[in-house]
């Protein structure tokens, strides 16, 4: 992906079993709602990037509760993808939880 016209974000997960299963299909299912060439993730820095559209490689990040996730996109759209995204790892994956 190349840097120009590239859109950056992070956002911390926050739900209880982080960014698996369940949350994973709800992130893929929103990334791939739009027409933007590339949205990739990672956790660390030393992660690779990944296709956000991909639930199998979403999920082998294994991202914990807590942990940074790092969202990049580029196209058309990238902004309103980007934004998109952090609005559902805030929102906890739009899941209700019980304590």
């Amino acid at each position: 992906m190349s840097d120009k016209d590239t859109v950056t974000a992070t956002a911390t997960i926050g739900h209880p079993v982080g960014l698996h299963a369940r949350p994973a299909i709800a992130f893929t299912k929103l990334a791939k709602t739009f027409k933007t060439v590339d949205i990739e993730i990672r956790g660390q820095d030393d992660q690779p990037w990944v296709d956000a559209k991909s639930i199998v490689r979403v999920m082998a990040l294994k991202l914990r509760t807590g942990a940074v996730l790092q969202i990049r996109a580029s196209g058309a759209d990238a902004e309103a993808a980007i934004d998109a995204l952090k609005g559902l790892v805030a929102r906890d994956f739009d899941e209700d939880h019980v304590d």
